[in-house]
């Protein structure tokens, strides 16, 4: 089983329609599963996986 790196949590906020109704909604991150250079998956967010390429570059 792929062990999760991140602790990043939802981000919550309401959508308004245009009569002003507040609906509660959650983005989400955007789990990926990612298999290292060592052989071990992890999953992390797309966002640290762009960081952690940039670093290797």
């Amino acid at each position: 089983m792929a062990k999760k790196v991140s602790n990043t949590t939802p981000l919550f906020g309401n959508r308004r329609s245009h009569a002003c109704n507040a609906t509660r909604h959650a983005q989400k991150p955007n789990y990926q599963k990612v298999k290292l250079d060592n052989g071990q998956t992890v999953v992390m967010t797309a966002r640290e996986l762009r960081t952690l390429k940039k670093e290797q570059a």
